[in-house]
């Protein structure tokens, strides 16, 4: 390898000039984002950090206006007052907001009361003082009794409105500035003179920024970022993202100072990175030059294997495409045969309620006949409205015979249409119908509140196939059975709509093999006694996406619970 660098050092030297220059780009883009971010970082941290003084400043800027419109105060000032009833107010007042003083002046500017014992001086002629006589809310920030402070003066009106004294409501800056102590940027807000007057640094407190021991830094702008490089501080950055923001509200220019050293390290780990994988790649190309010779000879004895490998696959490939047309054949018969096994489910049930059917379609005829006789008869006497009676009762059982009978082609037929939405009530209804010729033979009472807008997602004939299985076998259940009660009832909620139906019979004896194919309770060679319907009623309610269960009742007899996926508009319901 090194013989090889030493023969051709031209390249290698031109890809390693790429390779520092490309590093060189990735830096500086790399440390220009990071610094962008840092920024937008320090216009948050500023913002928030203004947004804390100015908010701690405003409680008392509104506390004085508000205590300058008291009534006590005005009395004072205008004679009618005295000042042993306003210094217990101005007390109480100062001690529940916090303020260093409250102080009442005159219209001379001398002060009247106040809720601390310093020395009185006149604050005639001072900017705030005069701006509150002229009516307006003076604010200024004086240093007292070597504290900073924030004083807001609000004018005392009297009842008839011109201005006749000023309220001084004193606020200091130590209790917010406790709150920035430790924070990792730098914070400091100026004055109009360029003046610190608010920092999370001490050292900076009550330095002008025109001065020469304010800091020593130099300020260079990376592509729209301010990045000041400080000296001589031990508390401040070396290097710092800054950030300024006018606060007209206190007349006051806030600054904020972000470490910048996490904005180099990520461009020197994203330049390594580069780096790094450059050097790999030409590492690897390097290599690759290498081998290229053994590669080919290596390349020919693979084809030869891969030959002989393909052909070896080839006719694998063969036999396993043969294997999966088998067993989609199988699968394609499976299906089949368990829709023929559903469908002789639902015949063989046809078959059971067909001489109840009969001889539920017989009545109706039979009575349709004998009133179309009358009928005749009446037309003939001309009794045209007892006629008319007789007409009405064949349009009623007509009715009847075509509900009966629609109920059962529906319940016949072989569905293939995909879920839809299925009304519970009516499915249950269609049911009971018929199975009434049944009902009646057994001699069993059916408890059913049909509800309205149960609507659940499925496949209407083949929930009614699960129904009538599930309420079939309750009334053969009940067989030897006093009293034969059948029960069938809907529950929901937002997420399951539950089909329960229960029978007073003996119960189940062995509930884990009840949807087992072929297991039946019923007497062997028995015509209803095959063992398929409850199987069958499985697979189609884990064909809609539900879940059937079948219990003991803690009463007696059996309960079966049928649970549904209601539609998207009965869940929103």
């Amino acid at each position: 390898m090194f013989a090889l660098v030493r023969r051709n050092p031209a390249p290698i030297a031109v890809y390693l000039t790429l390779v520092a220059a490309f590093v060189t780009g990735v830096w500086w883009y790399g440390y220009a984002a990071a610094l962008a971010q840092l920024d937008r970082r320090a216009q948050s941290d500023l913002a928030l950090a203004a947004d804390s003084l100015t908010g701690e400043l405003r409680r008392f800027r509104e506390l004085a206006v508000l205590t300058a419109d008291r009534p006590e105060l005005a009395a004072v000032l205008a004679g009618s007052g005295t000042l042993e009833a306003v210094a217990p107010i101005l007390q109480t007042i100062g001690d529940k907001s916090g303020a260093l003083d409250i102080v009442l002046l005159g219209p001379d500017g001398a002060p009247q009361s106040g809720t601390q014992s310093a020395p009185a001086f006149s604050h005639a002629g001072t900017p705030y003082f005069e701006r509150a006589m002229d009516g307006a809310l003076g604010v200024d920030h004086p240093v007292r009794d070597e504290s900073r402070t924030f004083v807001f003066a609000a004018p005392v009106f009297s009842d008839l409105g011109p201005v006749i004294g000023v309220l001084l409501v004193y606020a200091g800056v130590e209790g917010v500035e406790g709150t920035w102590r430790g924070a990792r940027p730098v914070l400091f807000f100026t004055d109009e003179a360029g003046v610190v007057f608010v920092s999370n640094r001490s050292e900076l407190v009550m330095r002008a920024r025109t001065q020469g021991d304010f800091l020593r830094y130099t300020s260079r702008d990376l592509r729209g970022v301010d990045v000041w490089r400080v000296s001589g501080s031990r508390y401040v950055p070396a290097r710092a993202v800054h950030r300024t923001m006018d606060l007209p509200v206190i007349d006051m220019v806030g600054e904020v100072l972000l470490d910048a050293s996490p904005a180099r390290q990520i461009a020197l780990l994203q330049a390594a990175v580069a780096a790094a994988l450059c050097l790999a790649f030409g590492a690897l190309l390097f290599l690759a030059t290498q081998r290229r010779l053994t590669l080919a000879e290596a390349n020919a004895k693979l084809e030869h294997r891969v030959a002989d490998r393909t052909a070896q696959l080839s006719s694998a490939n063969l036999s396993l495409r043969r294997e999966v047309e088998e067993r989609r054949a199988a699968q394609m018969q499976l299906t089949k045969a368990q829709a023929d096994l559903v469908q002789a489910g639902k015949l063989s049930a046809l078959g059971q309620m067909s001489a109840g059917i009969s001889h539920e379609l017989n009545q109706p005829l039979m009575a349709i006949q004998s009133f179309a006789e009358n009928g005749q008869a009446f037309m003939a006497r001309g009794q045209g409205d007892v006629a008319a009676q007789n007409l009405g009762k064949i349009s009623e059982l007509a009715h009847r015979m075509g509900r009966i009978i629609r109920n059962l082609r529906a319940f016949a037929r072989q569905e293939s249409e995909p879920l839809g939405n299925v009304d519970v009530a009516r499915v249950v209804d269609a049911v009971l119908e018929l199975l009434t010729p049944k009902i009646t033979k057994a001699g069993v009472r059916v408890h059913w509140d049909a509800p309205d807008g149960i609507i659940v997602r499925a496949g209407e004939v083949r929930l009614q196939q699960v129904v009538l299985n599930l309420a079939a076998n309750a009334i053969d259940a009940m067989e030897l059975s006093d009293p034969k009660v059948l029960t069938i009832s809907v529950t929901h909620d937002a997420d399951r709509i539950i089909l329960s139906v229960r029978d007073t019979g003996p119960g189940i004896t062995e509930p884990e093999k009840i949807f087992d194919p072929f297991y039946t309770t019923k007497a062997i060679g028995a015509a209803e006694g095959m063992g398929l319907g409850l199987s069958i009623s499985y697979g189609l309610v884990q064909s809609f996406g539900g879940m059937i269960r079948g219990r003991n009742h803690v009463d007696c007899g059996a309960v079966f619970a049928v649970t549904l996926i209601p539609t998207d508009g009965q869940k929103a319901g």
